[in-house]
């Protein structure tokens, strides 16, 4: 149990599941541990990795969208007060779960966008940065402060940063550890949507029902071929992009997609 910031003790939290839409294939992955700003506690942590991981295998999720239900953050980062108790082994047996859990948001086979209010910071902005998309309102402060305590980012955030904003921003937001507005953020690419002051979560749910209308067989194999050819050359990208659209290409998905344009009706995907 760690505590808030007047001392009191705020609990592990807990990772909600709300669904959404018609057919409930937009999943919301709610951060609920508002009374320490959502920070990442190894309890909080394998909660997270433990809710990735059940959606990675649910083929009927069309898209998720990673909330928070703090009113003044995304979430803070690792929960420090946890560490100060910490011994050299403790951090060593608390490493594989927060693995776990940045990895599982980031191994999401659908799409995930991040609502974004308040701040995002270390492992907080990482769990944003895992995300495909980051949709941050007005009040947004982003940053990776890893080294003005010690440490450096451990969530991805050296890897997922670069491939967002280049190398050389990259390397001043992380060696300084300083932290920017949603003004900032927007210029630099950090932030993928910027919206009014309390509407993150509104439009980050809109852009996943956007996304769930689409092919769900066609949006993930998409995602795929985005993240597989990220690391690659040109004409193994292409190669990439080859095995993902014949996959889509002679599934039941695209059949359905001609049959309704021709028909001039809504798609009903098969899907997965």
């Amino acid at each position: 149990m760690s505590a808030t910031s007047d001392g009191k003790p705020s609990g592990d939290g807990e990772v909600t599941v709300r669904r959404h839409g018609e057919r409930g294939d937009v999943v919301e992955l709610v951060l609920d541990r508002p009374g320490s700003l959502n920070a990442l506690s190894t309890a909080f942590a394998a909660k997270i990795a433990a809710a990735t991981a059940e959606l990675s295998a649910d083929t009927g999720v069309r898209a998720v969208v990673v909330s928070s239900s703090a009113d003044k953050a995304f979430c803070v980062g690792a929960d420090l007060k946890e560490r100060n108790t910490f011994t050299d082994a403790d951090l060593e047996a608390q490493r594989p779960v927060f693995r776990a859990a940045f990895g599982g948001l980031l191994g999401l086979p659908m799409p995930a966008i991040a609502a974004v209010h308040g701040f995002a910071l270390g492992g907080g902005f990482e769990l944003a940065l895992s995300c495909d998309l980051i949709v941050a309102d007005e009040t947004a402060v982003v940053g990776l402060p890893e080294v003005t305590v010690g440490v450096i980012p451990g969530g991805g955030g050296t890897q997922l940063l670069t491939r967002r904003i280049g190398a050389s921003r990259a390397a001043d937001l992380v060696f300084t550890g300083r932290r920017l507005d949603v003004d900032e953020a927007a210029r630099l690419g950090l932030v993928d949507r910027r919206v009014p002051a309390g509407d993150d979560r509104a439009a980050a749910l809109a852009l996943a029902e956007t996304i769930a209308a689409n092919s769900p067989v066609g949006v993930r194999n998409a995602k795929q071929a985005l993240r597989r050819g990220l690391d690659v050359d040109l004409a193994a990208g292409l190669d990439i992009e080859d095995a993902s659209w014949r996959a889509t290409a002679f599934s039941a998905d695209r059949a359905e997609g001609v049959s309704a344009w021709a028909e001039k009706r809504k798609p009903d995907w098969p899907g997965l």
